[in-house]
């Protein structure tokens, strides 16, 4: 009777052991992907960075802090800021940084990308108030590399490395919004203007080369009034009536008119002519 209580007894606590074991062996056992690394805390104490793949830790002495490797968006919170014109704009905005050194990101800021997000808007406000609002707008790209360049600088010594920063969007008040519209739409109206008065200075141009071409030469004046009177004519089946200044036109238009009433008369006459026999 208590050797079958024994071995109960050890039964029951052979099989605890083994629940223990494997559940040590499991918490020992870690896998970590080819973009992430661990930094292991032994005991307090950093004493390196594993991954990637299968990795081993001691349970309970042991400690590991992942971090991602691959390029992360931080979006930086809408910034009001005052330009050197002092025009208040609002200001959307992201920042693209990477983790490069995890031992140093884990000994030196706490959550690295609300930091970095933090630093990113207090940079944005300062070099928006470098520049005036012409050059905000034209030069985006510039002032963004600007920012980049400024906040890498300050999270290198993390181990972060900032890649970019983009200027998503920015908005001005709507008083300047439609002081721009007004703006924009004088200057088409002066450009249309100038368009129009150029034309008609060069339109002018040639009526005056026309004018004297036209003074030196009589002929081509009564030439031009005959091009201008036989397209009213054709345009319209109106019968032109000359004036004296035009009596050399009379002729010719009495001429042809002669010899269209001889060309139907003589039509006119040999049907006749059959029709009687």
């Amino acid at each position: 009777m208590f050797l079958q209580v024994g071995l109960i007894l050890a039964a029951v606590v052979a099989f605890i052991v083994l629940i223990i074991v494997i559940s040590l062996l499991a918490s020992a056992i870690r896998v970590i992907p080819e973009y992430q690394r661990a930094v292991r805390f032994r005991l307090g104490r950093i004493t390196g960075l594993l991954g990637p793949g299968l990795v081993f830790i001691v349970p309970i002495i042991d400690t590991i802090v992942r971090y991602d490797l691959r390029i992360e968006v931080v979006d930086v919170p809408q910034q009001k800021a005052l330009t050197k014109d002092n025009v208040e704009v609002t200001i959307d905005a992201a920042v693209y940084l990477r983790v490069v050194d995890p031992l140093k990101v884990a000994v030196t800021v706490k959550n690295h990308v609300p930091a970095v997000a933090t630093f990113a808007a207090a940079t944005l406000r300062d070099v928006v108030g470098m520049v005036d609002l012409d050059t905000l707008l034209s030069h985006r790209e510039e002032i963004a590399k600007k920012i980049a360049d400024i906040v890498d600088e300050h999270v290198t010594p993390w181990g972060v490395k900032v890649t970019g920063v983009a200027i998503r969007d920015i908005r001005l008040p709507e008083t300047l919004v439609r002081a721009m519209a007004s703006q924009a739409e004088a200057e088409r109206l002066r450009r249309a203007k100038i368009t129009i008065a150029s034309a008609e200075y060069e339109a002018s141009k040639i009526y005056l080369e026309a004018a004297e071409t036209y003074a030196k030469n009589t002929v081509a004046v009564q030439l031009r009034q005959i091009d201008a009177l036989l397209e009213m004519a054709r345009e319209h089946n109106l019968i032109i009536v000359t004036p004296s200044s035009l009596e050399f036109v009379a002729l010719p238009l009495a001429l042809s008119k002669a010899a269209q009433q001889q060309a139907a008369q003589q039509q006119g006459g040999p049907q006749q002519g059959q029709s009687s026999g």
